[in-house]
């Protein structure tokens, strides 16, 4: 049965990683503490998004011009706006007593790699946007009496991005790398006679206030909030070397809001934000084949909400499906996974009319490979 597993963490890195919900590129799993004395493990994911649409409305040009004037025609396609990524995540877990274990994970928590492609006559051609960012997560567990356990931890984040829009007079922006703190907390029931185990996780938001450059010169710094989210985790055991498994997954993207003073100026508006929350609900199951060998598959989703997207982030909702095997040879497993993801559909608003839509964005998708290789010691 522990050889299934680890099936799963593979296809949970997959399906996260082409994650379509906010800007997330990582699920905060606890699973890491739960794996036996002392054990290293590296995951790499690459992820193929494909999110395109057609404008369907025109662009206006604003005063002085007489009204009316059209600056940008409905009719053109927008091409893929989304770049290809790999992300990444190193973990490290020890036990310092019979009760108590430590971990450490390296991750990518959120990223936005967005390029519309120059020359396709799309009013927001040529557009670029991009989020980097980078966590250490600290945490501890202790084992209490019943199967019950109690952990927490510590982590500090640090993000910064980058955009450039030549539709608003080549408005440019960057900011400086902005490190800040949150915490974790969580409590666990096992019942390892049947596999079973249940993990609630709270992660806190953390906000990052930036020094900014806007259009070549410094600006007013600006604050975002990387949200809170609460992850419930659950898994157990069906039949004899079979185990179900699945989350949930919260997160507060209302309260993500990027919204530069100099384009706030221009435009009156937020440069990225949304209007809801999301919740994310994956559901799998995984068999051990035989000494060496086990898989999984898994489902994926997302509702959609309806409503305007940003122009940096045109989806709305998902469905996923994935598939993973996992090698095991004394103290070595190695995970593959794949994940296809089916992306919901989206409406962006059209600037020069508040209220219509000026792109629809239709039947796009991605495509995510991953692998973990893990080591107990």
């Amino acid at each position: 049965m522990k050889t299934v597993l680890v099936s799963v963490s593979a296809l949970a890195l997959g399906a996260a990683a082409a994650h379509a919900g906010g800007v997330e590129r990582s699920t905060q799993s606890v699973g890491i503490l739960f794996e036996k004395g002392t054990y290293v493990e590296f995951s790499l994911g690459s992820v193929s998004p494909h999110v395109s649409g057609t404008q369907a409305t025109p662009i206006y040009a604003p005063p002085p011009a007489p009204a009316g004037t059209i600056a940008v025609p409905a009719g053109s396609s927008t091409g893929n706006m989304t770049d290809s990524y790999v992300t990444y995540s190193l973990g490290f877990k020890t036990a310092l007593s019979k009760n108590v274990d430590v971990a450490l994970v390296l991750d990518e928590p959120i990223g936005a790699d967005v390029t519309y492609p120059s020359g396709t006559g799309y009013a927001y051609a040529g557009s670029t946007g991009k989020i980097s960012s980078k966590a250490v997560t600290a945490m501890l567990r202790y084992k209490l009496p019943s199967n019950v356990s109690l952990y927490g931890g510590i982590r500090g984040e640090t993000a910064s991005g980058s955009v450039s829009i030549p539709l608003l007079s080549n408005y440019t922006m960057s900011t400086n790398d902005s490190t800040e703190f949150g915490y974790l907390v969580g409590v666990a029931y096992e019942k390892p006679e049947i596999a079973l185990r249940v993990a609630l996780t709270y992660n806190s938001e953390i906000k990052h206030t930036f020094d900014v450059s806007e259009n070549g010169g410094p600006s007013l710094p600006f604050s975002t909030t990387v949200p809170q989210s609460v992850n419930l985790e659950f898994q157990t055991g069906v039949a004899p070397k079979t185990l179900v498994f699945g989350s949930v997954r919260w997160r507060e993207w209302k309260a993500f809001d990027i919204t530069p003073v100099g384009y706030n100026m221009a435009t009156g508006g937020s440069l990225v934000s949304y209007d809801n929350n999301t919740i994310t609900y994956t559901l799998g199951i995984g068999r051990k084949f035989n000494e060496h060998w086990s898989g999984a598959v898994q489902l994926g989703y997302e509702k959609s909400n309806g409503g305007f997207a940003g122009n940096l982030g045109p989806t709305d909702g998902y469905t996923s499906v994935g598939a993973g095997v996992t090698y095991t040879q004394d103290k070595v497993k190695v995970t593959m996974g794949v994940s296809y993801v089916m992306i919901g559909d989206a409406q962006t608003e059209n600037p020069s009319l508040p209220g219509t839509a000026l792109s629809n964005f239709t039947n796009n998708h991605a495509t995510a490979f991953g692998i973990k290789v893990g080591y107990n010691f």
